[in-house]
């Protein structure tokens, strides 16, 4: 079979009733048969077959070696070309299936007594004991066995895994123990992982946190062993954390620490090095160094090769062609190229630029929610601010579909995970890795039944398909956000303890409380803005003193009288089980976890109106002269979005300002945005390049308008394109633009190819004002384009990003005609 396998080969034909509804046999007094005692691969299988069963039932299934006429009902291992006794009505089913390439698997159950696993291979035995366990109903001392099976299946890539880095920064793997490190691996086998990344003692983070067990160095031999054990291949993100890899001394001590490293590892497959991000190298000097560094990593792992990512910040042209030139070399250390986060070049583009024979895996970032590879598109600014950029994410149909645009261009792919948060997605792409025609609602369903139980099999699944529907669209109108918290409040109620204590079924549990609780607060504290602005209207009438009190208390009730305290407290409660039982580090001060980094039950409070920015207006509108004076603050307070008569205002984070920007590709072709625009979030800090969380602060620390919180960006040179139409076409316009964001870009702009602005480094301020040449306003019509860069060359920066446009009319050109006197 081809090595990249590009078409599935998984044939599953289950008999169903006239009903609809698979027919299940009790297998409770079943016998595991294996017919090799010697084989600890099979054993391994075994294990995980026995083990896993006696955990959801309390049945402890006896082992054979040879069929014995006491058991009546059997599970059958083995390795299909080495099973030489079977009898012919099973030679024969099988014989007739597909055949199967490495690690796939074969399994039959004919008449009801017997279900027979024969892998390709031992690992395809071990897969096919997955496949087994996901599909039977494990209840309290009872094993109902699907009736009719009759499959093959080999797994559509080669690599097909999941980053496990035990260190601080991640929001729970470094607290988790060797044995919560072995059942998590093992749930991943069980859907079909096949490699587990795990990372140095040393990159880019602190080298040891609260919450660790072991030290890094001996968790990672552990790591090792446990995928050995496994049979799992073991890959090593390792980024070059140097400050010098061109002078003799500095690169003996980082071989050194390599050495120490690699020694104590059982088992080492593939070393992924990034270019940056962090490390950053000349791809000259990385290259020669990573040879360098093969001869220590052979010296215990002959066979181990080296992968290495483009992956930089601010990348120019010459370096790409360094790098890629260097790719094509294919020294014998080198493995293939990684293709993640942070590459400027579409994936498309960079098959043209490699030789053929260069694999490409992929590293997507499944992770992640904003500031990433592969943002919510369109998200929400409330759920940006208080879910951020690590929350607990389950997005199956936009992981299934960004799966399928890309893989046929790569060997598979190691996920980039921070931790728990991604648990749903974990299992998502490597369901999509096995094969891309399996349809999501398959993979959930598997998720809910083997992980929380057979009862749950629909309305977990159904309920996190419910919780990515909550992100589409505006949440003040997202009336799927309640019915979802109803659906997962009607499981809660029914739930055993079990049930209610198992950490899956809490990480669904509590997104549904969250995501109700903040479209409770953001309908109650928009109304409470639309009041405290009312009042100040009518401040001439009140009083400047009075209105401004009396707006300030309005404001002030979004915490003296909140909504739906409860639902706030059973968030409270359900991220301090997950810690217990996940590892989960939701709030920074009681879980100890890193700022930006899944806290996002900290931000569960925060303001979801323009309170923050109105208060200290207010508070400097009231110590600001007499009642004129007053008046004339109150009056810029409420109008500081007004473009006056015959003007035109929009906010880029606003979907209705949308329709204005223009693109060429849609999110379906450009998930990442690398040639396409993306609404971004964060207001950006003076003298700070990456901004991690969403807050109404910006600049100088000052308090910011909600419209500075998120931004229409695009990445690196990809020009960022806006289009007015309907101008007066014999009046002048005034362009004021509010610069946001977490980039600090060097940006210019034009007008229908007329230069506006010259290139200015953002950051430094907001709002910026231009006179427009009559000549790119007299058709009525405006196409204004940003770009970014040193220079026109558009390189060396991270991207443009715009968060507010006022086109202000101004007075008419009139012109004046010389009559003659009569």
């Amino acid at each position: 079979m081809n090595n990249k396998r590009r078409f599935s080969s998984i044939f599953i034909f289950l008999l169903l009733s006239v009903t609809g509804l698979a027919q299940y046999i009790d297998f409770s007094g079943a016998a595991i048969l294996l017919g090799e005692k010697d084989n600890i691969h099979l054993q391994k299988a075994v294990t995980v077959l026995k083990g896993e069963i006696q955990k959801r039932t309390d049945l402890l299934l006896p082992v054979i070696y040879k069929p014995s006429a006491r058991y009546t009902k059997l599970i059958t291992l083995g390795v299909e070309g080495r099973m030489v006794s079977l009898p012919e009505k099973f030679s024969s089913g099988l014989r007739k299936l597909q055949a199967t390439g490495r690690e796939g698997y074969k399994i039959i159950s004919t008449d009801g007594n017997t279900v027979l696993i024969a892998g390709h291979d031992e690992a395809g035995v071990l897969y096919g004991v997955g496949w087994l366990l996901r599909k039977m109903e494990m209840i309290d001392h009872r094993i109902l066995m699907p009736e009719k099976i009759n499959l093959s299946s080999t797994p559509v890539s080669n690599i097909r895994g999941h980053q496990l880095g035990y260190r601080p920064k991640t929001n729970a793997y470094d607290a988790w123990s060797v044995a919560q490190y072995e059942s998590y691996i093992r749930d991943l086998v069980i859907f079909g992982v096949n490699s587990i990344e795990i990372m140095p003692p040393r990159t880019d983070d602190d080298p040891t946190s609260i919450h660790m067990k072991i030290p890094a160095i001996e968790m990672i031999a552990e790591q090792s062993r446990i995928c050995k054990e496994y049979g799992l291949n073991v890959w090593m993100w390792y980024p070059n954390m140097g400050s010098d890899y061109s002078s003799a001394d500095s690169i003996k001590k980082e071989l050194e620490e390599r050495d120490r490293i690699f020694s104590v590892l059982p088992r080492l497959d593939a070393l992924f090095v990034p270019a940056g991000d962090p490390g950053e190298l000349d791809p000259d000097i990385l290259f020669d160094w990573l040879g360098k560094v093969a001869v220590v990593l052979h010296k215990y792992h002959p066979k181990a090769k080296i992968w290495v990512s483009p992956q930089v910040f601010k990348p120019g042209k010459e370096w790409y062609s360094a790098f890629y030139r260097n790719v094509n070399k294919q020294y014998d250390w080198f493995g293939g190229i990684v293709y993640g986060p942070w590459i400027r070049t579409p994936l498309p583009e960079v098959k043209k630029l490699i030789n053929q024979s260069v694999a490409v895996r992929l590293y997507p970032d499944i992770t992640h929610s904003l500031s990433c590879q592969y943002p919510v598109p369109e998200w929400d600014l409330a759920f940006a601010m208080t879910l951020g950029r690590e929350c607990i994410n389950p997005r199956p149909e936009d992981e299934k579909y960004i799966h399928n645009l890309y893989s046929g261009l790569a060997s598979g792919s190691i996920s980039y995970s921070e931790g728990t948060n991604d648990d749903v997605n974990k299992f998502v792409w490597s369901g999509q890795d096995w094969d891309p025609s399996m349809p999501v609602t398959e993979t959930l369903r598997d998720y809910a039944r083997y992980f929380i139980g057979p009862g749950y099999t629909e309305g977990v699944a159904q309920g996190l398909l419910a919780l990515e529907r909550n992100f589409r669209g505006t949440l003040l109108t997202n009336d799927n956000v309640e019915r979802t918290f109803e659906q997962w409040q009607d499981m809660e109620r029914s739930a055993s303890e079990n049930v209610l204590a198992n950490p899956r079924f809490q990480s669904g549990l509590i997104r549904a409380y969250f995501d109700a609780y903040i479209q409770r607060r953001l309908i109650y504290e928009t109304h409470l803005e639309r009041q405290a602005r009312n009042t100040l209207s009518q401040a001439e009438a009140l009083g400047s003193l009075n209105a401004i009190s009396e707006a300030r208390n309005t404001l002030f009730l979004a915490h003296e009288k909140p909504v739906s305290k409860e639902l706030k407290q059973r968030c409270y409660d359900l991220a301090d089980s997950l810690f217990r039982s996940f590892g989960a580090q939701l709030t920074i001060e009681k879980h100890h976890a890193a700022g930006g980094r899944g806290n996002f039950i900290d931000n569960i409070d925060i303001p979801l109106n323009d309170a923050m920015w109105l208060l200290d207006q207010l508070d400097k509108a009231e110590n600001h002269g007499g009642e004129p004076e007053r008046l004339e603050a109150i009056e810029r307070i409420l109008h500081r979005t007004d473009p006056g008569p015959g003007g035109f205002y929009d906010d880029f984070g606003s979907p209705s300002s949308w329709k204005r920007v223009k693109s060429e590709k849609s999110w379906a072709e450009d998930p990442g945005s690398l040639e396409s625009p993306r609404v971004s979030f964060g207001v950006g800090l003076t003298g700070v390049d990456w901004v991690h969380e969403v807050v109404a602060k910006g600049f100088e620390g000052q308090t910011t308008p909600l419209a500075w919180m998120n931004q229409i960006n695009t990445l690196y040179d990809t020009p960022l394109e806006i289009e007015y139409n309907n101008l007066d076409t014999s009046a002048a316009y005034t362009l004021r633009i509010a610069y946001t964001g977490r980039f600090r870009s060097n940006m210019k702009l034009t007008a229908d190819g007329v230069t506006i602005h010259d290139y200015i480094r953002m950051g430094t301020k907001p709002l910026f004002e231009f006179s427009l040449p009559e000549k790119v306003t007299n058709d009525g019509e405006v196409r204004f384009k940003w770009t970014c860069g040193q220079d026109d060359s558009g390189e060396g920066e991270r991207g443009s990003q715009v968060a507010e446009i006022w086109l202000i009319r101004k007075s008419k050109k009139i012109k004046i005609n010389n009559f003659p006197r009569g």
